[in-house]
């Protein structure tokens, strides 16, 4: 029997998050691991109107390219995703595995050619989606080999996955939109603020948010969401991180991530395990070594590490911010195919000052308290 809160997914990706209509043209990004949230995808973008296409995104092929092409064949962007990019209403990304680790084998200088390449397609994206163009969301389908990175059962995974989604509620649209009103008072608040002082046991840290613009991600994009962010002035973050979570990108689990920045730039950084995959990243291209992302996780009830970012950046309680691409709807003019997120918790002291006002304790926003 077919689980109903599946359905209940789809129907709101497609209503709610890209909000199809009818004639758009719809690419659904999907998996044999996530093949029941593709089919119940499709069949609510056809409901809609909507004409979907299915592009097939498995990690093996991921990994058979990487280890055994040539370096012109890593470098080959498919026409297929050119014209999506540049020409498609709505994105829809069905994640899902039966192996997060397939391509921690890969040799990371192979990795980091490829995502040279994409860069120019990356670049498309960011500018079609902050011109409104484009629209696009992504979640996670619960599986078995997610599960287990998150220390679950299957069932308890599927039951965490879905209440984060708000699809074991009656009206998902509705909860969303009560996360949104909450949120746009934080953002509201933000506006014209220019300086951010950031200070706990693992972070000490100022950077700028002059001219930039917060925005309220209300799972409109990524699914579930529960977050508020922007793209510091680029040459203004100064101090130091400890990431008190594990980063995890392209398949590979880089823990007790430190980063020092001057000026904008890090211009030291170190790694427990995995360190030198983490400077290769970082080297990937000038922008990679500077944060086009600075965030604060609202979603309290997201209360647990998964090993995916799609939950972990949410946590309420936690920051987060990337290094590398920023997003140009908030004023970020940092360009790179690097778009790594790190998370620090906040819960145990940590404290974020704007303009000289304190607006974060511990986990709570205090001027939402006043």
């Amino acid at each position: 029997m077919s689980d109903p809160r599946v359905e209940k997914l789809a129907r709101l990706l497609v209503d709610y998050s890209v909000k199809v209509q009818p004639g758009d043209k719809v690419v659904i990004r999907g998996s044999m691991a996530s093949f029941p949230l593709v089919l119940e995808t499709y069949r609510e973008v056809v409901r809609a109107g909507g004409y979907p296409l299915v592009i097939w995104q498995e990690q093996q092929f991921a990994e058979i390219m990487l280890k055994n092409g040539n370096d012109d064949q890593l470098q080959h962007i498919p026409e297929t995703m050119k014209m999506v990019m540049e020409t498609y209403d709505c994105m829809i990304g069905l994640g899902g595995s039966d192996n997060t680790r397939t391509l921690a084998g890969v040799d990371p200088a192979r990795q980091q050619l490829s995502r040279k390449a994409s860069a120019e397609l990356m670049q498309t994206f960011m500018r079609r989606s902050a011109a409104g163009e484009f629209r696009w969301t992504g979640t996670l389908f619960p599986t078995n080999a997610q599960a287990q990175e998150a220390d679950m059962s299957l069932h308890e995974f599927e039951d965490f996955v879905y209440a984060a989604c708000f699809v074991d509620k009656d009206d998902p649209t509705a909860e969303w939109r009560k996360v949104s009103l909450m949120q746009q008072k934080l953002v509201d608040w933000l506006v014209g603020k220019k300086d951010v002082k950031v200070i706990g046991p693992n972070v000490e840290m100022t950077l700028s948010i002059a001219d930039r613009t917060f925005i309220n991600s209300d799972a409109q994009k990524n699914m579930p969401s529960g977050e508020i962010f922007t793209g510091p002035v680029e040459d203004s973050v100064n101090g130091w991180v400890r990431f008190t979570y594990p980063a995890i990108y392209s398949g590979r689990e880089v823990e007790g991530v430190e980063l020092r920045f001057k000026d904008g730039k890090v211009v030291d950084a170190s790694a427990k395990k995995n360190e030198a995959f983490l400077l290769s990243v970082l080297d990937t291209d000038p922008g990679a070594r500077y944060l086009g992302e600075w965030a604060i996780g609202t979603n309290n009830g997201i209360n647990r590490f998964t090993k995916s970012i799609l939950f972990d950046e949410k946590i309420g309680g936690t920051i987060h911010m990337a290094v590398g691409n920023g997003y140009p709807e908030t004023g970020s003019n940092n360009k790179s195919s690097v778009h790594w997120d790190m998370i620090c918790d906040m819960r145990d002291g940590g404290k974020i000052w704007v303009d000289d006002t304190l607006f974060y304790d511990s986990g709570r926003f205090t001027i939402l308290e006043e």
